[in-house]
């Protein structure tokens, strides 16, 4: 026997079907798994693993630092953003080990200077991003290679010498890398930016990058390269420590070398807003105060550029919060600033 159905019925059962593929249709859509984020991380890092079980141990550790990623970015109304970066399956341990290189443990200065030129400087512009002026060079790679305190004192004298000359000239890490081994300062093996700053001094000058390029690996001195300068320095002063205020006078003048902890993962994994932390003052990493500012919330921070390339943070650099109660800044960073003088 047919069942007749009259239109009430047609009508309910189209409601009914139509709910039903509505529901499956409107389901979210899960996330692509973890493994296929790593084979994506890979493909975008050009990331090769010698075998699977490298592969399945740094699966892991990716696996691990998403996670912490996304737990974080997940936490509503934070000042800045973490992300999946190309050291996305490094453990912190790890990525300290390469890409630092700040001896504060060992720091022992060999030489007094209590000279600071800027100490009678009575008002600062609101705002300095040394980049808009010419003062500062593309954003460099150190590679997996501890020798942070190059770059920091290069981008440092690259400013000054492009305010003293009106030439920005991209000047040579990795001639201090090699040449500059007789001190404290062991290339691959870390060293400190005063240091360097002597050196310079000493040996009359810097080349230029072109001409002694960068390896990311320590070699034997190249005294023919050594010996073509092309910037020279009168000395260096320190930033009196754990102020500031004082910090924020030489930076209006000049790109500064300062040194951080950066030993954190957020530091790891920041990729933009203004960070506030974690860290401590344990200063591992040495990097330049290219200028300061006031984000869109009012927050104060300084303009900072790292040398872990362009890929890592805002396009290298990162915004650090400005103006905390700890006198030593954040992540210490006024505790040991230092500046080369023209």
């Amino acid at each position: 026997m047919a069942l007749k159905l009259d239109n009430k019925m047609i009508l309910a059962l189209v409601l009914v079907i139509g709910m039903h593929f509505s529901a499956v249709n409107c389901r979210t859509i899960p996330d692509a798994t973890m493994a296929e984020r790593h084979e994506q991380w890979m493909a975008n890092y050009g990331r090769v693993y010698k075998d699977d079980t490298e592969k399945a141990t740094r699966f892991k550790i990716f696996k691990e630092n998403v996670e912490f990623i996304d737990s974080f970015n997940n936490v509503g109304s934070r000042a800045y953003k973490l992300g999946i970066n190309e050291f996305a399956d490094l453990t912190n341990e790890e990525f300290r080990a390469s890409r630092n290189g700040y001896k504060m443990a060992s720091h022992q200065k060999s030489f007094d200077n209590t000279a600071f030129k800027y100490e009678n400087v009575t008002a600062v512009p609101a705002s300095m991003d040394w980049r808009k002026k010419g003062a500062v060079t593309g954003v460099k790679d150190q590679g997996q290679c501890g020798c942070c305190w190059a770059f920091s004192a290069v981008a440092a004298m690259e400013g000054i010498n492009q305010l003293t000359t009106g030439k920005l000239i991209s000047l040579s890490e990795q001639e201090l890398v090699d040449c500059d081994t007789s001190g404290e300062d062991q290339g691959c093996n870390g060293g400190l930016m005063d240091n360097a700053f002597e050196f310079i001094l000493h040996n009359n000058g810097l080349t230029t990058e072109s001409n002694y390029p960068y390896k990311g690996t320590d070699s034997t001195c190249n005294s023919q390269k050594e010996a073509s300068h092309a910037a020279k320095i009168t000395g260096h002063e320190d930033v009196p420590a754990n102020n500031e205020s004082a910090l924020l006078k030489a930076v209006a003048k000049q790109p500064v070398s300062v040194a951080i902890d950066a030993s954190g993962m957020a530091f790891q994994f920041y990729s933009g807003g203004v960070f506030t932390g974690d860290c401590g003052t344990e200063l591992d990493h040495g990097v330049t105060a290219v200028g300061y500012g006031t984000s869109e919330d009012g927050t104060k921070y300084w303009l900072v550029k790292n040398s872990w390339g362009s890929s890592w943070g805002e396009e290298g650099y990162i915004r650090m919060e400005r103006g905390i109660s700890a006198k030593e800044g954040l992540c210490g960073i006024a505790m040991e600033p230092s500046y080369p003088t023209a």
